[in-house]
């Protein structure tokens, strides 16, 4: 079986000893074959430092399932990482991206089955010239590069009782009405249907549009985004055949039997899908990239240097995304053969 390729993330961070949890943790709770890109020397530092024992063999992608059954496969990088838990140095930005760049080659050669990314931060990948707005949309230029395909990546936060996706993300509140659109919420639900199906192996998706205005604007009484923007992108989307319905009250969207009845929400804005995931599943959501040509999870959590190297963070979304990943991966490849 071809493994996940694991990118290491800030090294600064969490990224190196939620890693080394979730491999040790790897029998008790049916964890899949991974691989880690990271700088050897520093993995074996931290795991000195948190006090555990972790048996750790350099290897390559091909040969990475037949490790993990007894030691934690390590593709190591070119670059070298300065082991300083809690304070990010843009000295490690280059084994940061090297990680990627190579995670993500991987699996679009067919050498790993997925991408899993533990956390980036910003700041130190900017301090070393670093030109992107985040994560993601460095996933998306590096699948444009591959196939000469503009990617339009899609954030999906899934759980086990929910799946949300925010149309606009990381936008401030007052800029949300101007920048949301009726043919960005069309191409957003495209993609989520598109993935739901292909890799989630959900034959007819159900989508459920969820309002801008507190609900859905009462018949315009309280702003007209909701009929003059949302309603007709799921007009649009009905007409293709898309399963999708709305605009719906947002605060009677998420409860159990509301969410019995879809298979993702689509959320107007940033906190409406990220609220309502992580109140009800904070410690295992996954963030998942749709819209790429490769598969990618990540877990739904930032670096947390203010407890990197204490030995107090927690693998259970790391673990929650790693299994995703391979869930996803077989689906796709069912789904490819079919």
């Amino acid at each position: 079986m071809t493994a996940l390729a694991l990118s290491v993330g800030d090294p600064s961070g969490i990224g190196p000893e939620i890693a080394i949890a979730a491999f040790l943790a790897r029998e008790a709770v049916g964890l899949p074959a991974f691989y880690l890109l990271a700088d050897p020397a520093l993995i074996a530092s931290r795991a000195s430092r948190l006090g555990v024992s972790v048996p750790i063999v350099e290897t390559t992608p091909g040969q990475a399932a037949r490790v993990f059954a007894h030691a934690l496969p390590i593709v190591p990088l070119a670059a070298r990482f300065i082991d300083s838990p809690g304070r990010p140095d843009p000295a490690n930005a280059a084994g940061t991206v090297e990680a990627i760049d190579r995670a993500v080659a991987a699996c679009l050669a067919g050498d790993a089955a997925a991408v899993v990314t533990c956390p980036i931060a910003k700041k130190p990948l900017y301090d070393a010239g670093f030109r992107f707005p985040g994560h993601t949309e460095y996933l998306a230029h590096l699948a444009t590069r591959h196939n000469g395909v503009e990617a339009s990546p899609v954030m999906m936060l899934a759980g086990p009782n929910l799946r949300t996706v925010p149309v606009t993300i990381h936008i401030a509140l007052a800029e949300v009405p101007k920048t949301l659109t009726t043919e960005l919420i069309v191409a957003t639900a495209r993609i989520t249907a598109a993935d739901l199906a292909g890799r989630f192996g959900i034959a007819r998706p159900r989508l459920a549009i969820a309002g801008l205005n507190p609900h859905a604007g009462e018949g315009g009484s309280m702003g007209l985004e909701d009929q003059h923007i949302v309603r007709p992108a799921v007009d649009i989307l009905r007409a293709e055949g898309i399963d999708a319905f709305g605009p719906l009250a947002a605060d009677t969207l998420f409860h159990a039997r509301a969410r019995a009845g879809y298979d993702a929400a689509l959320c107007m804005y940033h906190d409406q899908a990220l609220i309502p995931a992580k109140t009800l599943a904070f410690d295992d959501a996954v963030n998942v990239t749709l819209g790429l040509p490769f598969i990618r999870t990540s877990p739904d959590h930032g670096t947390a240097f203010d407890i990197a190297g204490r030995g107090i963070a927690r693998p259970d979304s790391l673990i929650a995304a790693l299994k995703l990943a391979r869930t996803l991966a077989d689906t796709d490849k069912k789904a490819a053969a079919a």
